[in-house]
């Protein structure tokens, strides 16, 4: 015995069955931020994600380099040097992978170390160049500090951010 149907087939409870599932959280569209014309300024700069010993290493040789601009075009000036230390170190404690937060800092001072050697103008030899990286160390700490305290500080508001994303519950939508 054939059975016929009671309802139509426009139903509204049939509409909602036939609907497709939402999609899964990968495959949703991300809300773009809109907080002015920052933000695409800093999505074009590179999001390298250095390990510790490499923060450290791209620090080192890139002081090097600094230093070695700095005493072609500028006789060694101290002051340049510490100028271009500061970015130096506010890149070395933004690339630096989370894992690894805590050795920018750490790594900061050591790579002004290895960069004030050439410009240090020591005389003689080992001894007068050790004394003259010294010597500039001990005169110019104030940059010394001011770049350590540019990548502490950028390390501690990367921390923070990361532990209070932690902290959030997962809400549904959101990537």
């Amino acid at each position: 015995m054939e059975q016929h149907r009671t309802r139509s087939p426009y139903h509204p409870q049939r509409q909602q069955a036939r609907r497709p599932s939402p999609l899964p959280p990968q495959a949703r569209p991300r809300p773009r931020p809109s907080a002015g014309r920052a933000v695409p300024l800093l999505r074009r700069l590179p999001r390298p994600r250095l390990t510790g010993l490499g923060g450290g290493l791209f620090a080192c040789a890139a002081m090097a380099l600094v230093a070695g601009f700095d005493w072609l075009l500028f006789d060694g000036s101290m002051l340049a040097y510490g100028l271009l230390f500061l970015p130096v170190a506010a890149a070395t404690a933004l690339w630096v992978r989370p894992a690894d937060l805590i050795t920018a800092p750490i790594a900061v001072p050591i790579a002004f170390a290895t960069g004030v050697w050439p410009i240090a103008g020591g005389s003689g030899g080992l001894g007068g160049q050790l004394m003259g990286v010294v010597t500039a160390l001990a005169l110019h700490a104030g940059w010394l500090y001011a770049g350590t305290l540019v990548a502490a500080l950028i390390v501690v508001v990367r921390k923070a951010v990361l532990v209070g994303r932690r902290r959030l519950p997962h809400r549904p939508g959101r990537p």
